[in-house]
């Protein structure tokens, strides 16, 4: 992608991936997931994810996978509250690029 991603659309993007799954999600399914959408790498992400843990977004469990603890991300719903305003401001945001892109008039 030539576009820059910046904190808050990332941010956007792995809470729209987490909210995905009720009972939560992993990080390197997140990161499969968040892929599929942008170029983004594991050493890019997880510092989103602490992130959006610190500021109440998500919160996280273990759970034993395979004889092995897999760390769990949940949305909370103060994330979810996020979430909403991030799709607000993306649609008024995208419909305006979109518009310019096409030669219409703001």
């Amino acid at each position: 992608m030539v576009f820059n991603t910046g904190a808050a659309l990332l941010d956007a993007i792995v809470l729209a991936v987490v909210s995905k799954e009720e009972e939560g999600t992993y990080g390197y399914k997140i990161t499969q997931d968040v892929r599929k959408a942008i170029d983004v790498s594991e050493s890019t992400l997880y510092p989103v994810l602490r992130r959006l843990q610190k500021d109440g977004c998500l919160e996280v469990y273990d759970r034993e996978c395979g004889g092995r603890n897999r760390r769990y991300y949940k949305i909370t719903e103060p994330g979810q509250d996020k979430l909403v305003e991030y799709r607000r401001e993306w649609e008024d945001y995208s419909m305006k690029i979109s518009a310019l892109f096409s030669g219409e008039e703001l």
